[in-house]
């Protein structure tokens, strides 16, 4: 039997109607899509008509079900992952699954669209010919290291926080850059 094939889709950030007409004929037509959580994604299907079978599969869960979406690949599944905003992948599952795929000679097809952090970096004013992408920062261990090397990029750094967590991480930047400019 023929390889399947996994779609990365992009899904909205925040907005429904930023949607692509491929993202959504592209989730009409898989046999089931793979959802970090089905609840969030159930709101973007009922949107849009989307009939297809909803499976969860989140930080919590990729390892564990992985050998098994790689085995219904191999027997000819067309799936696709979304997250519950954004692309799969940038700081959401989708890197464990992609590269099981590449390792199988699983073809992956990406349905570009939304992400978080470009419009946001376009939005700033700050420089774009040149920047980093953090991801989420560490937790608590190795944080404030972190901190330290992002201030030391030469250009622009881009993160993702918590809205709780924000405030907090904004005055221990500003610490650390005061600290850095004393010495």
């Amino acid at each position: 039997m023929s390889s399947g094939k996994l779609y990365l889709v992009a899904t909205p950030v925040g907005n429904l109607s930023d949607m692509t007409f491929r993202a959504v004929e592209t989730l009409k037509t898989v046999d089931a899509v793979l959802a970090e959580d089905t609840r969030n994604s159930k709101i973007l299907f009922n949107h849009y008509g989307i009939l297809t079978p909803l499976e969860s599969l989140h930080q919590h869960n990729e390892h564990q079900r992985l050998a098994g979406i790689i085995e219904r690949l191999k027997n000819g599944a067309q799936l696709a992952q979304i997250s519950d905003a954004g692309t799969p992948g940038i700081s959401d599952p989708g890197f464990l699954l992609a590269r099981a795929c590449v390792e199988n000679d699983i073809p992956v097809e990406v349905i570009p669209g939304a992400t978080a952090f470009i419009p946001a970096l376009l939005k700033s004013g700050f420089a774009l010919h040149r920047f980093v992408f953090e991801g989420f920062l560490p937790q608590k261990k190795g944080r404030q290291t972190k901190l330290l090397q992002m201030l030391q990029q030469p250009c622009t750094v881009v993160f993702y926080e918590s809205p709780h967590k924000l405030l907090k991480t904004l005055q221990a930047l500003k610490d650390l850059g005061a600290g850095e400019a004393g010495s």
